[in-house]
This record gives structure tokens, sequence and C-alpha cells, in this order.
């Protein structure tokens, strides 16, 4: 009861942000017009009387970022990079390196104790973050399912999607071939502590759910650590059809998910000491060199 009350008390959060995510497509000359696919977002705002749209491109910029959960002890230290729109960068690291502070920080879960982060050129402390977040798909580590159908788990990720769409996102991720051998195939009932499915399984209802909200950008944290490697060829294969097109943060345990990143960033005790494509990695003969011979291991 005490921890509950602990987050009853807690202040709402603050968030100074003004911009707006909207669902149009915008012109050379900045109008807006009704967008029928899904991928055309725009960066929406107010200026002198007048409403504003950028074209949500996915072009991110981290500047100079330090941060600290205490206000002490910095997990990031001085963190640069840039993410073209449409690019997969993929960290690795030992455990604390500052690789899931990176996302945590992006989607504004956390605020940077200095430096900026941007995207499309906008300071997301300008962003509202419920807008920024909804810019985001993410696949986590550890799945959160419902005890529901999996029809309804998938759906979850856009609660317009009719059938075909959930069918045709399940089908993009890899699901549909072992939904359809389930006993009421997508209308089968399943647990939300995932007893139901193995956990392959459950990360492709993951996966899944990701693709039918087709995000403009896409954080993957870790997304095939609790899987076993027959399985991981199959969530990797998925995982390389939900980033076509979106530019992709990607945190990797396993070199084997990320071999094909357009840039690759080693983190240490929250610094980038390496980065590049992974043949250019190898021929440096660092860090990642050792990890991928085996010469070191991740902690």
């Amino acid at each position: 009861a005490s921890r509950i009350f602990e987050i009853i008390d807690m202040p709402i959060e603050k968030d100074s942000g003004y911009i707006e995510l909207a669902h149009v497509k915008v012109d050379e000359d900045g109008n807006a017009s009704p967008c029928t696919a899904d991928r055309c977002y725009a960066w929406k705002w107010e200026e002198d009387g007048k409403t504003i749209y950028k074209e949500l491109k996915g072009r991110i910029d981290f500047e100079h970022v330090d941060f600290s959960y205490n206000g002490k002890d910095k997990i990031l230290k001085d963190v640069t990079f840039y993410a073209n729109p449409g690019e997969k960068i993929a960290f690795v690291g030992s455990t604390g390196a500052g690789k899931t502070t990176i996302t945590n920080v992006i989607t504004r879960f956390y605020e940077i104790d200095s430096g900026s982060i941007k995207i499309d050129g906008i300071d997301i402390r300008n962003i509202k973050k419920d807008h920024l977040r909804k810019a985001f798909g993410m696949v986590l580590q550890d799945v959160n399912l419902f005890t529901e159908t999996i029809s309804e788990n998938i759906r979850y990720g856009k609660l317009s999607a009719s059938e075909n769409e959930i069918k045709d996102a399940a089908k993009l991720a890899g699901a549909d071939s072992f939904i359809h051998r389930l006993p009421e195939t997508y209308q089968t009932e399943i647990y939300g502590d995932g007893s139901s499915l193995s956990d392959g399984q459950n990360q492709l209802i993951s996966i899944s759910r990701a693709a039918i909200a087709n995000p403009p950008m896409l954080i993957l944290d870790e997304a095939t650590s609790s899987i076993d490697t027959s399985t991981e060829i199959k969530v990797t294969k998925a995982m390389d059809n939900l980033m076509e097109g979106s530019t992709s943060i990607v945190i990797a345990h396993r070199l084997s998910t990320i071999q094909n990143a357009d840039v690759i960033m080693v983190m240490e005790d929250g610094r980038i000491i390496e980065r590049g494509s992974h043949e250019k990695l190898l021929k440096e003969k660092g860090t990642y060199y050792g990890l991928y011979t085996g010469a070191l291991e991740l902690d």
C-alpha cells in the first residue's frame, strides 16, 4: 500500500511542450492536406496566429547530452550523434554503459541535464510529451500482453484497426503462420503473463503491435535477448521488416542482430567510444572487434 500511495502522491508531470503531431501530408510550401497513407506525419504549432506545419522526416540529433538520474552521477557524458531519416542506428555496450538511458531521454521519460536532443531540427522539449511518444514505436525486452484475444492484443497498437490490418501486421512480423496453427487463430485468448505462448511468439505479437501502428520512428531495446538463437532469426527478420523506412534506434546485446545497421555505436561508461559500420569497426580492431571475435564479453 505504501508503494501505491507513493505513486498517488507524486506531483503531476510538467510539460512545457506546445508542438503537436498531426497525421497530415505537407507540401513544399508548408501547406497541409488530409493523408490517406499510414506513415505521413507533420509537426504542428501556432505562431503569430498562424498554424505552422513541418514534415516529420525522422532526423534525430543528440548534441553534447549529459544526464544523471540523481543529479550527481552522470550516466550520459557529452553524447553526440545523429541519425538520418530512415537510418538504423545500433548501440552496444556492457550493462550500465548508458544504452537504455538513450531511449529514456529521447522519449522524455527523463529530462537531460545539459545539451539538446532534436527531431527534424526541433528541440524535443518543445514537443508535447504524449505527441512525442506517439511518433515512436517501441519493442522492448519485456513483452506486455493482455488477457485477451491475439487480435485485440495486436489492435492495441492502433485501436481503429480492421481485422485485415491486424492480419497484414502479423504477416509483416512473421506471426501469421503460428497464429493460424492455434485453435481459434486470431480469436484465441491468451494470458497476460505470457504463459500461453513461447517467448518468441510473445515477441512476434509485440512486433505485430508495433507494425500496425506503422510509426515513423522506432526504438528496439534488447528485443531478442530473452529468446533462443533459432527463434532469434525469425524475430530479427520481423524487426528488419518493421524498420524498413523508419528511423530506428536499436539497443542490442547480441551482435548478430545489428550487423546490417547503418551505424553501430559502442558505449562505455556513458560515452560513445567507437562508431561506424560493422565492416569499418572490424577493421579498426578495437572494442567492437573484441566483442565480435569473443575476445571481450559484455557484462
